[in-house]
């Protein structure tokens, strides 16, 4: 589980337009964006994409589709791919396990009982990432000449640290563990903007980009970044279980009255009568030290200028193997040149 901040973010994110970030270059959380689309991009009774061969191909789509947005905007997105999980994330990734094969069960039983709209639901629920469509996705950017990392762990803390290496200018993620990593600027709704039915209801949204600034968060609640991940760990994150009833304002409260981790741990031994599953002094550490890659500077310049589309691979990848439309793929084929190719180098150029 993400650490919930949402109630205090929502106090200091700023909607955006996309003008607003043109000519910036921001890494991108692979994980989360991919899982976005795959959640997301999905036929009414909640099935998603496939090929001929039964692939699915909600990602490809995805990723094509709003990286061309995006580059339309003159925006660079660089994606960071998740590595290895710390061991602490491990309670987390089985109880995430668990409920997608609780979901795909319901999923099953709502099309069996005609619940299109409920299916939709519990399909979107039952979204997993497997190697699979991880490669497929690092093979369609090579081929729009987008650029990728692949990060050491966790692909949240990576991108925290070049946006504080001063490599790009923020952070893309919906998830709210970005702060507890220090990404200092966060962009969410980069890749999901626009139009969206809410799940389970006849109604829509318009869902606009927004920026927030971790000093801002910091800032307005008094607080310092060690105290914002005590809040998390005592509401539960990726590598810890919370105390139950323990929501953002009663964990803020906590926090800014005891402020150091040794009294956080014994006010909720004494007050709620538990002791953490995991040791908050090492998820402390976790947080604050994450392993990551430092590249320098012109490493990571050279990394980003020397992405090209190729419009032949990405036409037999896309068409031939995946069977999209030839007519739109090459459309969009002949755009990605224009935007990434030799002649669309000038917005990138004056970024380095």
């Amino acid at each position: 589980m993400a650490v919930s901040l949402g109630k205090l973010v929502s106090e200091v994110r700023r909607k955006i337009d996309f003008e607003d970030i043109s000519g910036k270059v921001i890494a991108v959380d692979a994980f989360n964006t991919i899982y976005q689309f795959l959640s997301i991009i999905r036929q009414p009774d909640g099935s998603p994409l496939v090929d001929s061969k039964n692939r699915v191909t909600s990602h490809l789509s995805g990723i094509l589709y709003r990286t061309v947005n995006l580059l339309e905007y003159n925006i660079t997105p660089v994606y960071v791919f998740d590595g290895i999980p710390p061991l602490l994330k491990r309670r987390t990734l089985e109880a995430r396990s668990n409920r997608r094969m609780q979901a795909m069960k319901d999923w099953d039983k709502a099309l069996r009982e005609g619940q299109i709209e409920e299916a939709r639901s519990h399909a979107m629920a039952s979204t997993k990432i497997n190697s699979e469509v991880i490669e497929s996705a690092k093979e369609l950017l090579k081929y729009i000449g987008i650029p990728f990392i692949q990060a050491p762990s966790e692909g949240e803390a990576q991108a925290a640290t070049m946006v504080s290496d001063g490599l790009v200018y923020a952070s893309a993620s919906q998830d709210y563990d970005s702060f507890l990593f220090g990404a200092e600027v966060v962009i969410r709704n980069l890749t999901i903007s626009g139009r969206r039915k809410l799940p389970g209801k006849n109604i829509y949204i318009d869902v606009t980009p927004e920026r927030v600034l971790l000093n801002d968060l910091l800032g307005k609640f008094g607080i310092d970044r060690r105290q914002l991940i005590l809040l998390g760990i005592l509401m539960g994150t990726d590598f810890n279980t919370g105390i139950d009833k323990v929501g953002p304002k009663t964990a803020l409260k906590i926090v800014k009255e005891y402020k150091t981790v040794d009294k956080v741990v014994r006010y909720a031994k004494e007050k709620y009568g538990i002791e953490f599953d995991s040791d908050p002094s090492e998820v402390v550490s976790l947080f604050e030290n994450p392993e990551s890659i430092h590249m320098a500077k012109p490493e990571f310049q050279e990394l980003v200028a020397k992405a090209r589309p190729d419009k032949q691979s990405l036409i037999k990848f896309m068409c031939d193997e995946h069977d999209f439309s030839q007519d739109r793929i090459t459309k969009f084929s002949d755009k990605l040149l224009e935007l990434r190719g030799t002649k669309g180098q000038r917005g990138i150029n004056n970024w380095l």
